[in-house]
Parts: structure tokens; sequence; C-alpha cells
């Protein structure tokens, strides 16, 4: 798969780079072979790999997943964890098997989920912490004490991928559940909602005060927008309005000049 960090990391490092379309292509079915691997190791690939492919490697086929599997299998563990309100998650390596994220663990590491966490603060943390369980796992298949551990199916939970209505904002759910979802889609693509007929865009935002008023008003408009939600109020820091910039809610407070009973939809 294309990863334009990955890609640069491997030009400064003269290593060799091929880029894919499919794990199933013949391009790719020939660098593995040539390869010839003792490990094969897969880090947010995005598909499935087939049993021809699992075998490639003499040793072992090792996933590295954002997750304390069998918690949070599937495509958005990161996104999934923030939206769920977990108060910490982790990393994974695993023994890949066909199924999806289903393989038998090799050694995890707990990372805790900070309260203004968002997608990239929380995945750069369990990336920096994946580079190191990986390390270790190579140097336990190496030496021959990784221990394989089946995953507890009573257990398992699944993180898909968001689609574009879980990106919208629900102005019935409570405070605490609309700013877990902003953060989760921060920093891009963005939290939704509508404005005067128009999208908006919701980058940034904090729970307000408890506040009276119908779910999606607008309760002030000052240096920022205030909106009561189900439960609480939730306040807007920083928007992107259809086809502009992203900019402050503030800014855009003093260009929209919104009214305090108008509504977010």
């Amino acid at each position: 798969m294309r990863s334009t960090a990955v890609a640069d990391a491997a030009r400064a490092n003269d290593l060799p780079l091929t880029e894919i379309d499919s794990i199933r292509d013949d391009v790719a079915k020939r660098t593995l072979e040539e390869a010839d691997a003792d490990v094969l190791v897969v880090v947010a690939f995005g598909e499935i790999l087939p049993d021809t492919v699992l075998r490639v490697p003499r040793v072992a086929p090792v996933n590295l997943h954002f997750s304390l599997l069998p918690e949070l299998r599937g495509a958005d563990p990161v996104r999934a964890a923030i939206l769920d309100g977990l108060p910490e998650t982790g990393v994974t390596t695993m023994w890949m098997d066909e199924g999806l994220d289903t393989g038998d663990v090799l050694l995890q590491e707990r990372v805790e989920v900070a309260p203004d966490d968002d997608s990239a603060t929380l995945g750069m943390r369990l990336a920096e912490a994946g580079g190191g369980v990986l390390v270790r796992t190579l140097d336990a298949l190496t030496d021959g004490t990784a221990e394989r551990r089946p995953q507890d199916e009573s257990r398992a939970t699944i993180a898909p991928k968001l689609v574009a209505e879980a990106r919208r904002l629900r102005w019935t759910e409570d405070a605490a559940s609309l700013d877990r979802r902003v953060r989760a889609l921060a920093p891009e693509p963005g939290a939704v909602t509508a404005f005067r007929g128009r999208s908006l865009k919701v980058h940034r935002a904090e729970i307000g005060p408890t506040v009276q008023g119908v779910p999606g008003s607008i309760v002030a408009a000052e240096n920022g927008l205030l909106v009561a939600t189900g439960n609480g109020s939730l306040l807007l820091v920083e928007v992107s309005p259809q086809g502009k910039r992203r900019m402050s809610a503030a800014a855009f407070v003093r260009g929209a000049r919104p009214e305090p009973g108008e509504r977010m939809e």
C-alpha cells in the first residue's frame, strides 16, 4: 500500500521500496518471494492476507495492531478507542491468520487515553509504543522465546472504518459523546454539522456548562459557539465552513454573526 512517510523513510535509508495496489497482484507476489524473508511484518495494511502469503516467511507472519486484542479488531481502532470513551487502549503483535485480527497474541503494551486526545495524538503514542513492542517481538522470535496466546473470542469487539454518516454530530446526544466524536475525527476529516443550510466541520471543541436550550440551538456566540446538546453543551473552538479554510470559532462568529437561538442541524 502507498504511504508517503514510509516511502520517504525507505529512500532515506536506501531500502528497496515497492508500491503495490493489492497483495494479490503479480508484483506483490514476486517481491515477497524474492525477499526470502524469515519474518513478514504488517502494520496498518488494509487487506486480509491469504494463506499463500502467510506461509511465505520461514519463521512467522506478524501484525502490529493498535489495540489490546481481542478488543477493537478492524480498520479504525484508534478512533474507536476515543469514541468508546476507553480510559486505555494499547498495541498488540499477533501471529497472523486468515481472519480479521484473530491471530494468536504475541506481545501487548497498554497506553493511556488522555481526556484531550484526538486521533493524531493518540495514534502517535501508539506508534511509539508499537515500535518497541515490535522490536521485542522480533527478538523473541529470533531467540525462540516467543509465546503464542489464543485470543478470548468472548471479549472480541469490532472497530469498523467510519462511514460518512458517522461524522455527523447528533445534537440530541450528550456533550461528552459529542466531544469524543469531534476528537476521534480530528484533525481530519473532521466532525460535521450544518448551519444555515451549509456544512460546517468541527475540528476542536470543549465540553461546556449545563445550559437550557433545544439540542442544537446556539446558546451564546461571543468568543466561540456554545451549542446546547441533549445533556449539557458543547463549545465549538475550531471550525471550517463549507468551501472555506479552517478557522477559530471566534473568527467564524465575527463573519457569520450567528444569533442565540439559531440551530445547528
